[in-house]
């Protein structure tokens, strides 16, 4: 059977639908790992209710699984945690947004990242000034991305 352009097959308790699989948005920032074959995309940096989202794709394009997840969390590994954004010209860090219980309010429970494969993942941060329309964002293991647009 051959699909139409832009579908897809999902099939659940045994019945097939079809559904239009959007293409994917291009990345508004990427960067290298310290790891070849490792790299970073940011899909979404966007300010919306008070906060500032974070959404981005780790992809391991190597022939060797990466460890790069277990050491992206600082205070909580596994997590997104270590992820911050810099304001350098406002001299102001953001760390990721943390809950009652002082969690990470980002990805948690991250697995060992297969070769060949991607991830994707998120965190909140507080939000910058209104006057702040780019910013850098930093994920340990990978090459720091300045002047990443934040969308309202």
């Amino acid at each position: 059977m051959r699909l139409p352009k832009g579908a897809g097959v999902v099939v659940a308790l045994g019945l097939a639908a079809w559904v239009s699989v959007a293409p994917a948005a291009e990345p508004i920032a990427t960067t290298d790992g310290e790891t070849p074959g490792e790299r970073l995309q940011v899909q979404v940096l966007k300010l919306a209710s008070g906060a500032l989202t974070l959404k981005f794709t780790i992809i391991n394009d190597s022939d060797k699984d990466s460890r790069v997840l277990g050491g992206i969390g600082s205070a909580e590994p596994w997590t997104a945690d270590g992820v911050y954004l810099v304001d350098a010209p406002g001299k102001k860090k953001y760390l990721v947004v943390r809950d009652a219980e002082n969690h990470c309010v980002c990805s948690r429970g991250l697995p060992t990242l297969n070769a060949k494969s991607s991830i994707n993942l998120w965190a909140k941060f507080p939000a910058p000034p209104d006057g702040v329309q780019k910013i850098s964002v930093v994920v340990p293991h990978f090459i720091p991305m300045d002047d990443v647009p934040i969308s309202r």
